[in-house]
């Protein structure tokens, strides 16, 4: 009889996009994107920078011991002590294969739209479903690691939440002038200096949280933890090899997805629990793996 693996098995394929009679598949992404993380992986280690899945890739680790079948996307995270670091490594160890846009390197990176940072592939393409912010940075729109800083945060709720609502009082304006094709760099300056005073100020803290510069989280309901429950990263499974994650990475799945979110036993395997019609993928409009032409023009 053979031994049930601890994972959820079943792992139905999505389509991203189709035209004249081609798919491409989510399960396509996710074994490109794998070459990233891979290769990020290669370099932090080399440079002994720590690093975390988090999000949609930490709760795979847990249920599928790799990707979530319909997630289109790798979340990873840097501590805020080795942000400069990881930048120096990266310009300095990167293989050719891969370039990375952030805030540090180019002015045109929009520093509200979500990572702190994109670790992209050469020669292919992808369009995201975000109608506010484009990407303006001109060294392309390739498939991604999406890195996001994590910081120290206040354990006052109070005076959090002040600090986030500075960095939402500049959403507006920044949207404004990037749909008129102007940079507002002062803005992004300052998100970029206000978060990280706000996690200088906080180091003494129990508590961390990804940047305070990403504003489109509900009041209240950002994901913040305790450190003991985040630090120190340590490794788990995933496709096969082993990247690093949360210390107590259910404690935190379960904080930030609810008690349900983690995979059930029906008696005889592993089941997902989240409802069949919200399993899709959710940031992919257009998709070329072997090219960087748009796949839906080709």
């Amino acid at each position: 009889m053979s031994k049930v693996k601890d994972c959820i098995e079943e792992r139905p394929d999505y389509i991203i996009c189709e035209k004249n009679g081609k798919k491409v598949t989510v399960r396509e992404l996710q074994l490109e994107v794998l070459t990233i993380m891979d290769e990020i992986h290669r370099v932090c280690e080399k440079n002994n920078i720590k690093y975390a899945l988090i999000a949609g890739s930490a709760l795979g680790i847990v249920n599928y011991k790799g990707f979530i079948p319909w997630d289109d996307d790798i979340d990873m995270c840097i501590q805020r002590k080795d942000w400069n670091r990881f930048i120096d490594a990266l310009n300095n160890d990167l293989n050719d294969n891969f370039y990375f846009q952030c805030f540090e390197t180019d002015k045109r990176f929009n520093t509200i739209n979500g990572p702190s940072m994109k670790i992209r592939k050469k020669n292919t393409y992808i369009k995201e479903t975000n109608f506010l912010l484009k990407n303006r940075c001109k060294s392309g729109d390739g498939i991604f690691v999406d890195v996001i800083i994590y910081d120290n945060v206040c354990e006052n709720k109070f005076i959090d939440e002040i600090y986030r609502t500075l960095i939402k009082m500049t959403v507006p304006f920044i949207v404004l002038f990037e749909n008129l094709h102007i940079n507002p760099i002062p803005f992004k300056k300052f998100t970029n200096w206000l978060s990280y005073r706000y996690s200088k100020k906080n180091e003494n803290s129990s508590l961390t949280s990804q940047t305070i510069s990403y504003p489109w989280l509900k009041i209240n309901h950002e994901p913040v933890f305790l450190k003991k429950d985040v630090y120190p990263f340590k490794l788990y499974e995933f496709e096969g090899r082993k990247f690093y994650s949360y210390n107590n990475i259910e404690t935190i799945l379960k904080k930030w997805y609810g008690p349900n979110c983690l995979k059930k036993w029906d008696g005889k395997k592993w089941i997902e629990t989240l409802p069949s019609e919200k399993r899709k993928p959710k940031h992919t409009v257009d998709l070329n793996l072997h090219g960087s032409e748009k796949f839906n023009e080709k």
